[in-house]
């Protein structure tokens, strides 16, 4: 067992037992535990666990985009305070202050991809389980905290057409599987294009104008087109449950942000004026940037001077009697 066997062992047995614990219940409900529904529906139950669960990371990413979203006014100063300067101690201190700027504001360019980082063990660990299955049930052996009669069930099961095990590039040539390769095509499309859309929502009605250019700005650019890139790429060789599994979290991920993009957008957002927008409807005050701007306001009426109703009179000028 080399390096990264040993510390993928514990994501393993966790992801394994879950997944094990999820089918013995849909099994005890009456569902026929070799068929892939049931499988689909496991892995499904696995991926609403693992993203609750990430929930409070979730959060922590929303905040620390936001974060980095305020910081572009000062980045951009920054920046153009050292145009110009190509030297090793101006980078060095250019750096340095970008760095006190991040954690003032209590936020870093990795924060955002914390969640995902977070699920890159687990996600790492179920496709070993996967595509370790079918060697597990040639051996008649278990995997991880999955029994023997469970990893023959998932050998076993098939959806729509497709085994669970199965893998695009391994239905090509001398194997080639016309449902598995369908299955795929379809699955990869679905999780390329959900993970797109979901980039794509939050760059055009999630980030204030001041975030719309920047470094900031151009790393959402290069997210947007590289991660579905990656997971089209990788999608071929994902045998069909982790293209169920990773479909199913991209999904949940979408609805969750479209949630907080409605309800709670980011301050100077085309969210936020669509919100204010519908709160006007209702009678509702503004709020985020726009309340902000109304309180100002309101404080610069106030400390006017009052004017009464009543015109003043001219004084009439009394003549001096001579």
């Amino acid at each position: 067992m080399d390096f990264f066997q040993i510390i993928l062992w514990p994501f393993k047995w966790v992801m394994s037992w879950i997944l094990g614990a999820f089918h013995t219940v849909l099994e005890l409900v009456g569902m026929d535990p070799n068929s892939g529904f049931t499988w689909t529906l496991s892995i499904i139950l696995l991926v609403v666990l693992v993203r609750t669960l990430l929930i409070p990371l979730f959060v922590k990413q929303v905040k620390s985009q936001r974060a980095m979203q305020a910081l572009q006014p000062d980045i951009k100063k920054l920046q153009a305070k050292y145009k110009g300067k190509t030297d090793q101690l101006s980078r060095q201190a250019m750096a340095m202050e970008q760095q006190t700027l991040f954690k003032e504001h209590g936020t870093s360019p990795f924060a955002a991809c914390l969640p995902m980082l977070v699920q890159m063990p687990f996600f790492f660990a179920l496709f070993q389980i996967l595509t370790g299955a079918g060697a597990a049930a040639e051996r008649g052996e278990g995997e991880a905290a999955l029994t023997a009669d469970q990893i023959r069930s998932f050998g076993d099961a098939i959806f729509l057409g497709a085994p669970m095990q199965a893998t695009f590039l391994g239905s090509l040539g001398e194997n080639l599987n016309v449902s598995v390769i369908m299955v795929s095509v379809v699955m990869i499309i679905l999780m390329s294009g959900s993970q797109f859309y979901m980039q794509k929502m939050l760059m055009s009605k999630n980030m204030s104008e001041a975030a719309m250019t920047g470094p900031f700005a151009q790393s959402q650019k290069f997210m947007l087109y590289i991660l579905p890139l990656v997971f089209g790429i990788g999608g071929i060789n994902f045998p069909i449950g982790v293209l169920i599994y990773w479909t199913a979290t991209n999904f949940w991920a979408v609805a969750q942000q479209m949630w907080i993009i409605r309800n709670n957008p980011t301050p100077g957002s085309l969210a936020e004026q669509e919100l204010n927008e519908r709160r006007a409807v209702k009678g509702l005050p503004p709020v985020g940037k726009a309340a902000q701007e109304a309180a100002a306001k309101a404080e610069i009426e106030a400390a006017k001077p009052q004017q009464t109703g009543q015109r003043q009179q001219p004084k009439r000028k009394t003549k001096k009697r001579r």
